[in-house]
């Protein structure tokens, strides 16, 4: 059965969507508090074979050349917009392989910014 971590970033309700996955969360294994490399590290050392997480970062933090887990990044930690998103989580998970990164954005608009490009400070 396929082991997947939910970073402490993901919300709660993830853990019950992967039928025929074990999924646990950073916070229920006493990991909330390690960093992303130690997290990774004690994710691989636990048999882990896949990590979920909304730290859009950690793919420039990370090198996972030499990794034995995989990576999906979700570009929101939106519930609904999750829960709406399920299948192409679950397909994400399914897709990644040891070493591997996967980010999914669910077509998300851009930031709103404070200024246009062509406006001065």
């Amino acid at each position: 059965m396929p082991r997947i971590l939910l970073d402490q970033n993901t919300p709660y309700g993830l853990r019950s969507s992967f039928p025929g996955h074990e999924a646990k969360t950073a916070y229920e294994l006493g990991w909330a508090e390690l960093a992303n490399g130690d997290l990774l590290r004690a994710a691989e050392a636990q048999g882990f074979d896949a990590m979920v997480t909304c730290d859009q970062n950690i793919r420039y933090q990370q090198n996972m050349a030499e990794r034995k887990i995989a990576i999906v990044v979700l570009m929101t930690n939106n519930w609904d917009l999750l829960k709406a998103n399920l299948d192409r989580i679950r397909g994400a998970i399914d897709r990644v392989g040891p070493g591997t990164f996967e980010s999914l954005d669910f077509g998300l608009p851009p930031r709103r910014r404070s200024r246009t490009p062509d406006q001065s400070l």
